[in-house]
């Protein structure tokens, strides 16, 4: 991790945290990522959710279009990386009732 620990990223993460909707983030992604980037991510974490609620691989597969080789590292986050899919999981849930 210490090679994704640098100033730049640091940077990157503050401006992150400046965006205050969803139009600004939109703005701001649109500009800093290709669209495959942000659809990437975007389908890693309906994934993760799916994965969270006990779907298995070939269900989430269909549903997302995701290989299985991908799916797989997701799961491994969700059991052994850092915690932050079942943080950010959580918080949408409790911010969407």
């Amino acid at each position: 991790m210490d090679k994704l620990h640098t100033k730049e990223v640091d940077t990157l993460f503050e401006a992150i945290l400046k965006l205050e909707t969803i139009d600004e983030c939109y703005k701001f992604f649109e500009d800093a990522c290709t669209i495959k980037e942000i659809l990437d991510i975007a389908q890693r974490l309906k994934a993760a959710k799916m994965l969270t609620n006990g779907e298995n691989y070939a269900v989430v597969s269909e549903e997302t279009g995701m290989s299985t080789a991908t799916i797989s590292r997701v799961n491994k986050c969700l059991s052994y990386g850092g915690g932050g899919y079942k943080m950010i999981l959580d918080r949408l849930e409790k911010s969407n009732g």
